[in-house]
Formats: structure tokens, sequence, C-alpha cells
């Protein structure tokens, strides 16, 4: 069947919403939200009894080995075992400092068997990030390796510390053998019943603006997690499903662990760090047909050519993006080379995804939009003054949480939340509403710049600049200017084969101009190596901003 009729036969979007019924959402679940429902029962436990698999995983040296939900229901057994022993007790807070190995699903799934809060540990952080989220979440154990042992004895106050060792490696004097403990223990555990509000991760925000703020993450919102795998995912039991980011964060957290496990599909692992050759090998070894992750690793793909891309063209059946707004390039790209539909999600770390181009659901897809809220979400854009705002008037995105049963978010952990007010959440970005109800993303509101008058989003320069040939990846902020408040300044990674001249330059800002407008084209580009992004990958433009008023005020 062609995508095309695939596409005819799947439910319209203005039905699904029209349709949605939290009761039908809840209706998914094996437990009771009111206080007989464990987060592991629903990830693993419900779906056994058919020997599924549920996890592929390729180590770092290349070997793959594959997992069913009854082998993961023993590790999560013998995991919560060792937990108990240790006297970690439902509510408790534990982390987990691990590279993507079966353990770490394994320890995932033990926490939240016991009734424990899991906190995922990014391994790129260092001593300082890891030690501020424990004090976030007063963390009682954190499980590691050896490679990321040493981060830890920096730390002031650390918990408890099991190590995951390796044959021939020595165990630090007072650590937990993890390896140890979990082939002693039993993989026999009840699971521990709690209710809906209770708590089964405990996030921390990237940081892009601020230090990272600890997001409480209720069993609740394993609704909203099912919602988008189903909807804008649309992952299907004929899929091979990979999301490549980091469970260290959240799209990798909620949405490559716990959302395929909560449908009883299964998740892929891949040890290794990412590299374009290294992902089209995977895709095309595993025979992957639904892979998701960020702008930022697609872009990576693009870079590596087309002759890289040739021998899985039409393999994939949907890409998902997520992270940071997808630029039409890249769609294009993907459907020339890979002829593979690549829809872009957005949502935070506070919210899962709720706005999204669905796979799932029969709508317009426009190239640059964000797409349409998430059916059990109703989403606003608002004033200054915190009023809806109609079509072609920008404003602030934000959640009506009155009328959207998936939402789980109720502020940050024992934080002031002021972005939660009059009924609504404010996620500080800037986007407005295209007349087909659609969102159009314009830029975190920091982040827009203001020059001469003129509003300008930083996606739209950064996404024309990326359609020319000699860039790869480019960061577009505001400096200050005494005439007209910013100018605008592009930072721009160029592909191989070409050089930072002022001419290049001058054709990169006549490009904008030609794509965009007069004032909207950067009157200053500089040539760089890199960008400064968080751990996960978003560019960091607020670094890029502060650097250049720095420099403005020492000339």
């Amino acid at each position: 069947m062609s995508e095309t009729n695939v596409r005819a036969a799947r439910p319209r979007y203005a039905e699904a919403v029209a349709n949605f019924r939290i009761e039908d959402a809840i209706a998914r679940l094996e437990g009771d939200l009111m206080g007989k429902v464990n987060a592991c029962v629903e990830c693993c436990d419900r779906h056994c009894g058919e020997n599924r698999l549920a996890l592929r995983w390729i180590g770092a040296d290349g070997r793959l080995e594959t997992f069913t939900f009854e082998e993961l229901r023993a590790l999560s057994a013998r995991v919560a075992t060792m937990l108990k022993a240790e006297g970690i007790v439902a509510g408790d807070v534990v982390a987990g400092l691990l590279p993507r190995v079966p353990e770490l699903i394994g320890f995932i799934l033990g926490a939240w068997r016991i009734g424990a809060v899991y906190q995922p540990l990014f391994t790129a952080f260092g001593p300082k990030a890891i030690e501020q989220r424990f004090d976030t979440g007063s963390t009682k154990l954190v499980v590691t390796n050896s490679a990321n042992r040493s981060k830890l004895a920096e730390i002031t106050n650390c918990p408890r510390v099991a190590t995951l060792v390796a044959e021939g490696e020595t165990l630090p004097a007072g650590d937990i053998d993890l390896r140890k403990m979990l082939s002693e223990s039993s993989d026999q555990f009840e699971p521990v019943m709690r209710h809906g509000d209770d708590l089964m991760m405990m996030m921390s925000t990237s940081g892009t603006t601020g230090l990272p703020k600890g997001v409480p993450v209720p069993i609740r919102a394993l609704l909203s997690f099912a919602a988008y795998m189903s909807d804008a995912v649309e992952l299907k039991e004929t899929d091979v499903f990979w999301n490549i980011a980091d469970p260290g964060w959240a799209y990798g957290l909620y949405y490559a662990v716990t959302g395929p496990l909560l449908l009883g599909q299964a998740t892929t692992f891949y040890e290794g760090g990412f590299t374009a050759e290294s992902t089209y090998q995977i895709i095309e070894r595993l025979g992957v047909t639904s892979l998701a992750g960020s702008p930022t690793a697609y872009r990576m793909l693009i870079a590596a050519g087309e002759d890289a891309a040739k021998p899985l063209k039409g393999k994939l059946r949907v890409v998902s993006s997520a992270g940071e707004p997808l630029n039409p390039e890249i769609i294009r790209w993907f459907e020339a080379h890979l002829a593979a539909p690549i829809h872009d999600h957005y949502g935070q770390t506070e919210l899962g995804m709720v706005v999204n181009n669905h796979h799932g659901l029969e709508h317009p897809v426009r190239h640059g939009s964000a797409g349409f809220a998430m059916p059990g979400y109703r989403v606003v854009v608002l004033d200054d003054a915190g009023r809806e705002l109609g079509p072609n008037q920008p404003g602030m995105l934000a959640v009506d949480i009155k009328h959207s049963p998936l939402m789980w978010f109720t502020g940050y952990y024992k934080k002031d939340t002021p972005s939660i007010a009059n009924g609504y959440y404010s996620t500080g970005d800037s986007v407005e509403f295209e007349p087909d109800g659609s969102i159009s993303f314009i830029g975190r509101s920091d982040d827009v710049i203001t020059s001469s008058g003129y509003r300008i989003g930083p996606f739209d320069v950064e996404s024309a600049l990326i359609e020319h040939p000699a860039v790869i990846e480019a960061a577009v902020v505001g400096v200050p200017d005494p005439e007209r408040t910013e100018l605008v300044k592009a930072f721009v990674i160029l592909a191989k084969g070409y050089e930072g001249t002022q001419q290049l330059a001058e054709e990169l800002q006549q490009h904008v101009r030609k794509q965009l407008s007069a004032h909207a084209y950067p009157r200053l580009v500089e040539f760089v190596k890199e960008l400064p992004k968080t751990p996960s990958g978003k560019i960091q433009r607020f670094i890029l901003r502060k650097a250049e008023v720095e420099k403005q005020a020492k000339n």
C-alpha cells in the first residue's frame, strides 16, 4: 500500500479532537490511577506471556542482543530486590548515570517496580551538573559504571553508589557491586501499587535560560506519552522503532524508553556515540522503519552526503523530529534522498509533546509549521496581557490547563512556577496561529530579535541560511545597536570545501534577503567551527548573545 493510501486511511485530525475522551485514554492502562497503578507493570509486566521482543541492543563493539518483556521483568525484579536491600522505598529518588546498556532499562523499570522515582543523568554531565540534580531530588542512590564513577568522587554528600564493573575492573571502595547484586537477587518482586499523582520521574529542565529546575513527572503522564506514540509517531506493531535521543534527557526517556514499552513495542538502544555512518548502518542492519531524533542529528546525516543515504531510500516509513524547530531544507532533503516523510513535533520537558505534525492523523502539513495541538490538549496564543489571540498575531504559546485533560505538569519541584497563571501554562516560546489552526514557531521569547521596529524570528533566518549549499548549521541572534535596537547576526558553520570569505558572507546575506525580506537578513556574519549547545543538542543562542554584549562593552 502506498504512503498516500495509508494516509487516506488514517483518522482525520478534527474527528480525533472531537472524539477525544480522557476515559478512553485511561482505559488503555491496566492499572487504576486512583491507587492501584505501577509504571513497571504498564511498561513491562502486562506485555509478558507472548514472548514479545522488548529491546534490541547494539553494543559499542557492534554485537546485537535482544531481550523479551519477560527478561526485562526478571531484570526489573532483581533491581527492585537490590533497591529494597539498600533501604529504598516508594517515593525515594534514585538516579541512573549509565550509557545505553540493557542494565539502564532494567534499572528504570526496577525503580518503578518498587515505587521509586527515576532521575536521569546524561553521561556527558560534569560533577556540578550532577550535584545540582542530586540536590534537587534529594537523591538516595545512583547507579553508574566505571567510566563515569570518577565524576561522583567530586560531589559533596554523594548518595549511595552502585557501580556496574566489567570483568577485570576494580570496584571502588564502599560501592555496591551492581552486577554481583543483580546476579544474586531474586527475579520475583511484587510491584508496589501507587496513585496516578505519585511521581515516576524527577526530570530537570535543559537549562537554556538559567539553572535547571526540577520537573516532577507523575504516573498519569503515561496517558500523554501513549497518545504521542500513537497519534504523532504512529508506532505500529510492524515497525522497527529507533529513537536515537539519549535517555538522559526528556525526549529519550519519555519516548525512547517509556513510550514504546508502554505500547508493548520494542525499542532500540545503541551504546556507541552518534555518527552519520553508524546511524545509517544500524537503520539498514535492523530494518528500522520508524526513526525519531533531533534536527541536529538529521543535519549531520545530510552532511554525510547523498551517496550515504542512497542505499536506504524508501526504507524508512516515518521519521519524527523534536528538540528544536525542523528546518524546511531538512524536510525537502529527506523527501528527495530518503523518500521518508519527516514531521516536526514540539514539546518541553514540562509537557512532553503537545504540538505535532501527526503521522497518525490526517491533517495538512506545512513546511516550517510545528503542527497542531495533540488531541487531549488545547493550546492558545497569548498576548502580553494574557489574552488569547487569533490567526497571524504573534504571541506566547500556552496550554489551556482546564481544557487539556492530558496535561500533567503542575509546577516545578519545590519552586514557584510563574509560567502557570490564570489557568494557562506559558511555554516561553513565541508562535502564531495560521488560519488553518496550525502553529508556526518564531522562537523563544528571549531569542526574538527586534530590529528597526520589526520582530524577527531566528528560526526563519537560520532556515534560509541552511538552504544555501555552503551552510551546514547556523545560529542567529540579535546584537545591540543604538540605531536599530538590534542587528541580526548569523554564526555559520560551513560545509566542506567552502571558505569563510567576505565574498561568501555577502552572498549569504543576499541569499537570506531574497528568501525572506530586506529587514530580516543578517547584517553581520561570522564563520565558526562550532556552536554552543546544551548536552541535548539545543543551540544556546543566549551564550552567543551574551558574548556579543560583553564584546561591545569592552570596545
